[in-house]
């Protein structure tokens, strides 16, 4: 289960503003015919993001060796990035079994779970994987009583932004008591520690985390009770840390972030054309039009899609909004592959890494284009965060993060149970 900075992932926006930093993330890539088919190694089939063959791949494996574990567990990570979760705990359960000390599958069958608010079933498998971090979640879900992500109100609830930049900033309330609260899809659901204190959280499990560089101790606990317009969230798994984040426009403090795993209770628009957060039941018909791009969900709050730079593409990008000052990030690497520009001659310095501003000529999302949109190129990998190139975390490769400033003459629905994003002006 991915551990996330929540709030201080506010905290490291302000640390990466200008930077190329970004977080990236796995997703299922259609079949693109003839480059798939010369390749028949579904491991690398996989790590380039080719899914439907790798898929082919691993069916016919485990149709030869119904023993072969590594095909299960890969055909279940492949149906869990699209939140297929039938066939995600029936591969995943199978591969589990056939090989027991397969950590990765224990996290990912327990990450199928959570998505589906089934935390109970979740714990067992945490408490297998010998990770301080699982244990501490594992420990969270069970003082969970009652039904977690408990929905109430009306079907559907327009919150407007209070301020669009440096983030999309709405008014939200925990506990009863409101704050303003950044929307950041790389990031979960997060306080501000007085804001947790205030309203009586109790520190149940702690993990360790990184925010502004920094190593930081982050609590979890339960939340009562946390409101957004006139819909009502209850019994909702919680995180906050010590320190703060950047400040909002008027000088004052966040209370949190909102993110991915709230998101995804709902179909979620962030409408930055209209300035305005719109949360409706996962019921809700989510939309139509040339404005659909797939989507797809890694770890337990990292949204992908297929983008392009320029005419590269289209290939694995990740959406995470909340890039402060920038709307693309990639690696010079994939710069120059995709023949932009690089600017050299004003470096900055993040953490010790050289980043180079660039502004595209175009990049899109589907149809949705941007063009001269401001970005950032980094010289390597941050050390500590995945990033494009790196497809340890994920086992493949973004090639760039899609952010703010891409987005703003845009609204972008988020259909988790579809598994589209839906871009439209």
């Amino acid at each position: 289960m991915a551990l996330t900075d929540d709030f201080p992932a506010s905290s490291r926006r302000a640390f990466l503003r200008g930077t190329a930093m970004m977080a990236a993330a796995g997703m299922v890539l259609p079949s693109r015919g003839t480059a798939a088919a010369a390749v028949k190694d579904p491991d690398q089939l996989f790590k380039k993001g080719e899914f439907d063959e790798a898929a082919r791949g691993y069916r016919r494996l485990l149709s030869k060796n119904p023993k072969n574990a590594h095909a299960a567990a890969q055909l279940g990570y492949i149906a869990l990035l699209s939140n297929r979760f039938a066939a995600a705990e029936r591969y995943l359960s199978t591969a589990t079994a056939l090989d027991p000390g397969d950590v990765a599958s224990h996290q990912r069958l327990a990450e199928c779970y959570v998505r589906q608010d089934k935390l109970t079933r979740a714990i067992p498998l945490l408490k297998k994987t010998g990770s301080s971090r699982d244990a501490a979640f594992a420990t969270l879900y069970a003082h969970l009583t009652g039904t977690p992500w408990q929905i109430h109100g009306a079907s559907s609830t327009r919150a407007p932004f209070v301020f669009l930049d440096p983030l999309p900033t709405i008014e939200a309330s925990v506990n009863g008591r409101a704050g303003k609260f950044f929307l950041d899809t790389g990031a979960t659901l997060g306080l501000a520690q007085e804001v947790a204190e205030e309203a009586g959280l109790r520190s149940l499990a702690t993990v360790t985390g990184v925010g502004s560089g920094q190593q930081i101790t982050i609590h979890l606990g339960i939340l009562e009770s946390f409101r957004i317009g006139e819909i009502e969230i209850r019994n909702l798994p919680v995180q906050w840390n010590e320190g703060h984040g950047m400040a909002l426009p008027d000088g004052s403090q966040p209370a949190g972030s909102i993110g991915t795993t709230l998101f995804y209770h709902f179909l979620t628009t962030m409408d930055y054309a209209g300035q305005a957060l719109v949360l409706r039941r996962k019921s809700a018909a989510p939309g139509r039009g040339s404005g659909r791009v797939p989507l797809w969900l890694a770890g337990d709050h990292f949204p992908c899609t297929l983008g392009s730079l320029g005419d590269y593409g289209p290939h694995i990008v990740t959406v995470d909004t909340g890039g402060v000052g920038t709307g693309i990030n990639t690696t010079v690497e994939y710069a120059q592959r995709a023949g932009l520009t690089v600017d050299y001659d004003h470096p900055n310095e993040v953490n010790g890494v050289s980043v180079y501003p660039i502004r595209p000529d175009r990049i899109s999302l589907g149809k949705a284009i941007g063009r001269n949109v401001p970005g950032n190129a980094a010289e390597k990998l941050f050390p500590g965060y995945p990033s494009p190139g790196q497809a340890d975390q994920f086992g493949f490769e973004p090639i760039a993060n899609f952010t703010h400033e891409f987005f703003k003459p845009f609204a972008l629905t988020f259909d988790f149970a579809g598994m589209n994003i839906f871009i439209t002006r």
